[in-house]
């Protein structure tokens, strides 16, 4: 695609005039990195507080009386018991329990969802969604309405509370709406770094002159995508079309923690979404595969697609996500194992141009989360 044809979000120009190194991704021109430089850029994040432009996300909001009973034959998620002003993590799976995307839900309260989806796949989800449950509640895309920016590190509360003293209350996936600048905007206690955060949801007409205000704060800097991808690895966050696809199912994923206790066989309103009876069958009898941290024994890389092998050079499995870690201080990666070799500490190898780099299957997050329950 060439950058003609790229989408921009409301922010392309301050990236612009803020020095970005701009890339292609998910159909968008987005910025990679700033003059700063991705180690520091992480590092900022982890020390005090970083702005993301996540704008090229999918934000959709459900409305109707039937809205959480419609969303719930979707996703293996308890969605008609989710309280008003909390947000709750979702897949949506196919009819063989593959994941089609992983998604935010949030309950507004007065039978309104709001959804953000990856950029990616909001076309294909929204037209998911049309399909299915179309008939049963109001579903409306808010692609070009609306902007999404991310506050993520130890200072962002400190920040966001200069303009809104309310969010300092707030704790981790708790979803309000906040005025911010006069602008009523959802506000959600969460991201994708692993650290404490806010993403905050704020028209597009309205998204720069915020971006520039929570930019004038001395502890935020502007970071670009190369360091989100390095602080969501450190937090063990998978990455849709990386770490998980419509050919690996919740199970494969390491994401049973998602499936919440209602919808589970035993639950109280078990299945009811695609692919339900081969989830349960694979958290009965159990998996072939499995996703796991890896931690390289050598300074070298490990990136994704690199095949990983036994001792005796046999293929059992492959990278999904890898690269260096700067919080902790060495190369890091997830990856796909047969499950005779996922339990903690077992050596593997990677096949790292022609050589074997080995590796210790770890546990994860390789960076402790710090999220903020209260």
């Amino acid at each position: 695609m060439s950058t003609e044809q790229l989408l921009t979000t409301p922010l392309h120009a301050l990236h612009l005039e803020l020095g970005a190194r701009m890339v292609p991704f998910a159909g968008y021109d987005m910025p990679v990195q700033y003059p700063l430089g991705v180690m520091k850029e992480h590092q900022h994040t982890r020390d005090q507080a970083g702005l993301f432009d996540v704008s090229h996300m999918g934000q959709i909001r459900l409305t109707g009386a039937n809205a959480a009973k419609a969303l719930e034959t979707l996703v293996p998620v308890d969605i008609i018991d989710l309280p008003a002003g909390m947000q709750r993590y979702a897949m949506f799976t196919n009819e063989t329990g593959g994941i089609l995307d992983d998604l935010m839900v949030a309950n507004l309260g007065n039978d309104e969802l709001f959804l953000v989806v990856n950029a990616a796949c909001k076309d294909q989800d929204l037209a998911h969604l049309r399909k299915h449950i179309g008939e049963q509640c109001s579903i409306e895309p808010l692609f070009e309405e609306r902007a999404l920016l991310a506050l993520q590190g130890p200072a962002a509360v400190t920040v966001l509370a200069r303009l809104a003293p309310e969010v300092a209350k707030m704790t981790f996936m708790q979803f309000n709406r906040v005025q911010l600048l006069g602008v009523e905007c959802f506000v959600s206690r969460s991201g994708y770094t692993g650290e404490d955060g806010f993403e905050i949801s704020v028209p597009a007409a309205n998204a720069e002159a915020l971006a520039r205000a929570l930019l004038a704060e001395p502890e935020v800097a502007a970071i670009g995508l190369g360091a989100r991808d390095s602080l969501r690895l450190e937090a063990g966050l998978c990455l849709y079309g990386h770490d998980m696809n419509t050919d690996t199912t919740p199970i494969e994923a390491s994401l049973l923690w998602a499936i919440s206790k209602p919808r589970r066989a035993d639950g109280a309103r078990a299945g009811g979404f695609p692919g339900a009876e081969n989830i349960f069958a694979q958290q009965q009898g159990g998996v072939s595969r499995k996703r796991v941290g890896l931690l390289p024994q050598e300074r070298t890389p490990v990136r994704e697609g690199a095949e990983i092998v036994n001792e005796a050079g046999e293929i059992i499995g492959s990278v999904c996500s890898g690269g260096f870690g700067p919080t902790l201080g060495g190369p890091l990666a997830m990856g796909y194992l047969d499950t005779a070799y996922v339990a903690l500490d077992t050596p593997v190898w990677a096949i790292v141009r022609g050589k074997k780099v080995p590796l210790l299957v770890s546990k994860m997050p390789f960076v402790a989360q710090r999220y903020y329950r209260g």
